[in-house]
């Protein structure tokens, strides 16, 4: 079965950095774009990242581009978000999403918290 797995996350002071990872399983994960969501608490879950199945193709929310970075290893089926330059408006629970033939995926989510 399709699973997703966050890790990465944690407290980061702002101006900080942190890589998140997404290590999936249960699917070809080479022939699927993967993308990064966040949610906070009492607002909709926003799409962060996404990058196509062969990475050549990424787009950003406008609120992250030039501070995230997307990127994918298909030899170790695992998807990362590099985060620069948080601000404490990054703060949220982050997830890989995965748009499935079965269905849409999530992992369990990984909380970044940007605080002094």
């Amino acid at each position: 079965q399709v699973q997703l797995v966050e890790s990465g996350g944690g407290l980061v002071q702002p101006g900080g950095s942190l890589r998140l990872s997404c290590a999936a399983s249960g699917f070809t994960f080479s022939s699927y774009p993967m993308t990064w969501y966040r949610q906070v608490p009492g607002k909709e879950r926003e799409l962060v990242a996404g990058i196509s199945s062969l990475g050549d193709t990424i787009s950003y929310a406008n609120s992250v581009k030039g501070r995230f970075t997307i990127s994918r290893d298909n030899a170790k089926n695992t998807v990362y978000l590099q985060m620069n330059s948080l601000e404490p408006e990054d703060t949220a629970v982050y997830y890989c999403n995965v748009r499935y033939w079965s269905g849409s995926y999530w992992g369990q989510g990984t909380q970044v918290t940007v605080s002094s």
